[in-house]
């Protein structure tokens, strides 16, 4: 095992994608089973995420999912990446995860992002506009202040149980994400693995203006991205395909749906458009054999300095997705100490 590797931690986000021919409790129960998988590989943490009115997405929920990944568990860190805080009060979200941490104690991370919903129904329906994201450092400081006791806007009103613990926040990079993240002092989770160039600079100037805060002493950073391993490239090859195809879709026709299986993906006749976006998706991701996927995640860490790899693979093939994560594990060793 490469040295680079051996000192990285590595960890799973899964979004609880939905599948066609299985529901939505498919997904979120696929979820909480790869969870239990993660856990017993030895990766470090395991998170899930939120979106709203998404055909293809089951986890709107975030807290409410980890708290079931939670309970399935008992040594893997879970967390969110995350709750999009400028759809929620702070104060709620102080207590949603003062609760998880009460029942599950040493083991929740609070992974915060700025976006709102992404199209203007669900805004409304959400009661937030764009604008709303451009106040995500405020929410963040009022957030922090809920848990440490310090926020003072609201005299004699208190975040029980949260106030007081000590839930790790980490600020998921969108648009000024990292700059924010640096002016708070907590550690960011940025992506994705494709654009290089782009993620080595986010980083640089996050390291760069990075103001030690009681979260955190020194910069952490979180890579996030796609890593698929299998026996062959072309295996490796194939998981990526429905979500490449899904995201195209998306770009043509406006809906995000449920991931397909490779096949049918691999008979269809696209559309040039189509087919310009679906083999952009394929591109760039970290995949291939053990060998291939260790020689570029030795890359990746090296480019960009990071802490921790959070793999964020997700495919309609779920016994392929474990065993590219068993395989992964191979790779990387035990990962969670």
């Amino acid at each position: 095992m490469s040295s680079v590797i051996a000192r990285t931690r590595f960890s799973v986000l899964d979004r609880s994608r939905t599948r066609e021919g299985h529901d939505g409790a498919q997904a979120l129960r696929d979820t909480v089973r790869l969870a239990g998988t993660a856990e017993a590989l030895g990766y470090h943490r395991f998170w899930v995420s939120e979106h709203h009115s998404v055909p293809g997405v089951a986890g709107s929920a975030p807290t409410v999912l980890a708290a079931a990944v939670a309970a399935a568990t008992s040594t893997i860190r879970v967390g969110t990446g995350g709750v999009m805080l400028p759809n929620h009060q702070p104060l709620v979200v102080a207590e949603q995860f003062g609760v998880l941490a009460s029942l599950f104690p040493g083991r929740i991370d609070m992974g915060l992002g700025r976006s709102v919903g992404f199209t203007d129904g669900i805004r409304r329906a959400l009661g937030r506009d764009k604008e709303d994201a451009d106040d995500f450092a405020a929410q963040l400081a009022e957030l922090l202040g809920w848990l440490d006791g310090t926020q003072r806007a609201y005299p004699q009103v208190h975040a029980h149980p949260a106030e007081g613990l000590r839930i790790p926040p980490y600020v998921l990079a969108t648009g000024e994400g990292a700059a924010i993240a640096a002016a708070a002092g907590l550690p960011l989770v940025v992506g994705d693995l494709r654009g290089r160039e782009k993620l080595v600079r986010a980083i640089e100037g996050y390291r760069g203006d990075f103001r030690p805060s009681a979260w955190s002493a020194a910069p952490y950073v979180v890579v996030a991205g796609t890593v698929a391993v299998a026996g062959t490239a072309e295996e490796a090859r194939r998981l990526l395909v429905p979500e490449a195809w899904s995201m195209a879709y998306s770009r043509t026709h406006g809906s995000f749906p449920p991931l397909a299986p490779a096949e049918r993906i691999e008979a269809l006749t696209m559309t040039a458009k189509e087919r310009e976006f679906y083999e952009s998706g394929l591109r760039g991701h970290v995949a291939g054999t053990e060998e291939q996927v260790a020689a570029e995640l030795e890359l990746v860490i090296k480019e960009t300095g990071a802490d921790e790899v959070l793999v964020t693979t997700s495919s309609y093939d779920r016994e392929g997705l474990e065993d590219s994560l068993r395989r992964l594990a191979r790779i990387t060793g035990p990962t969670g100490a």
